[in-house]
């Protein structure tokens, strides 16, 4: 996979279309009533959640490790209208990804919700970084549940980029949540990922 300057990765697979249950992924296609997982259905046994969204599969990867070193539940966020070769071309200016990243008040639709959010105190939140900021469908999944009191770590991958002005454009979809930068985990070990994890549990 080659990853731009700017951050964007060219396309790979689009992540999993069902949410997961401690670092352990559900089938892509697998049906609906057999997929009933801690975040999505049942109270969740954990209070961490590590939630992510990702396009090419490359923050799917970090986030479903990352889950499971720390033993939390899982959550794919996933667009209702998934993003194609075309719309992650960061060099076309009419590009989706381009578009939405110039759009302050664009939203990106997603398919499913995080039942029993209340319950977790903790919010790993990964994404790759596009245009220096977090793509603006993690502003809809924010902007989605009223997350007052909660820590939301947040962690992203990137082909060069830092975190930028990441946080302090996410905290205005969090009203009342504690937004950390994480930092970017490219490549990042197994044990890299639990000491990351344990600074934060």
């Amino acid at each position: 996979m080659t990853i731009s300057s700017t951050g964007y990765a060219t396309p790979q697979p689009n992540a999993g279309q069902t949410a997961q249950h401690r670092g352990h992924e559900t089938a892509p296609n697998a049906p609906r009533h057999k997929a009933q997982t801690a975040a999505t259905k049942k109270a969740p046994l954990a209070k961490t959640l590590v939630t992510y969204f990702s396009a090419t599969g490359t923050t799917k990867d970090v986030a479903c490790r990352l889950a499971r070193v720390a033993d939390s539940d899982l959550f794919a966020i996933v667009a209702a209208n998934p993003y194609t070769s075309a719309d992650l071309d960061w060099r076309d200016k009419q590009s989706r990804s381009t578009l939405e990243a110039a759009g302050p008040s664009c939203r990106p639709a997603i398919t499913s919700r995080v039942e029993h959010i209340k319950d977790y105190d903790i919010i790993f939140l990964g994404f790759p970084i596009w245009w220096y900021v977090a793509p603006a469908i993690v502003n809809t999944f924010l902007e989605s549940y009223d997350l007052t009191g909660k820590t939301i770590v947040l962690f992203a991958t990137s082909g060069g980029s830092g975190m930028g002005r990441t946080a302090s454009a996410l905290r205005a979809s969090a009203p009342g949540a504690k937004i950390v930068d994480g930092g970017i985990l490219n490549n990042a070990s197994d044990t890299e990922l639990k000491n990351f994890a344990a600074r934060y549990l």
